[in-house]
């Protein structure tokens, strides 16, 4: 169990979604891309999950899960291992669904003023068609590993 900085924690809350692996019964790994609802200190990052499929299977038999985010502008990103906690839909509080709409909100504002400055106004705004969500993902992160190279870290 590790602490996670401020600078990690602003890092992964600025991010529309994140990269997720988890471990299939094969050991191959499988990738689906995931929104954050809330990540803090003591290294717990709460995930909700829409769909009761591979992800959720995998984390059924195997607990390991990482969570990977890069910004290719700055040169900058994380991934955060550690073991996960599924917690059943019953599980989710008022207050994690009421962070989930306000995110999904805002990447539906974000995604509207940009297709609005791009003139793209046949642009079809995917968050506003998701289902709510299935379950939730507790993460216990481990290890933090910062994906910057060392040549460009200020």
């Amino acid at each position: 169990m590790v602490s996670l900085s401020i600078d990690v924690i602003k890092f992964f809350e600025r991010q529309g979604c994140v990269l997720v692996a988890t471990f299939s019964s094969d050991g191959s790994i499988h990738n689906s891309c995931k929104g954050i609802v809330r990540i803090n200190k003591k290294g717990e990052v709460y995930i909700m999950d829409l769909y009761k499929a591979v992800t959720y299977n995998n984390l059924q038999k195997d607990h390991r899960i990482s969570i990977t985010a890069y910004n290719e502008t700055k040169f900058t990103g994380y991934s955060l291992k550690g073991r996960a906690k599924i917690l059943p839909e019953s599980g989710i509080t008022a207050s994690l669904l009421d962070d989930w709409n306000k995110r999904l909100t805002s990447r539906i504002a974000t995604r509207l003023l940009d297709n609005i400055k791009s003139n793209n106004s046949l642009a079809r705004h995917h968050e506003a068609h998701l289902p709510k969500p299935n379950y939730l993902i507790v993460i216990q992160v481990d290890e933090v590993v910062d994906l910057a190279p060392k040549e460009v870290k200020i």
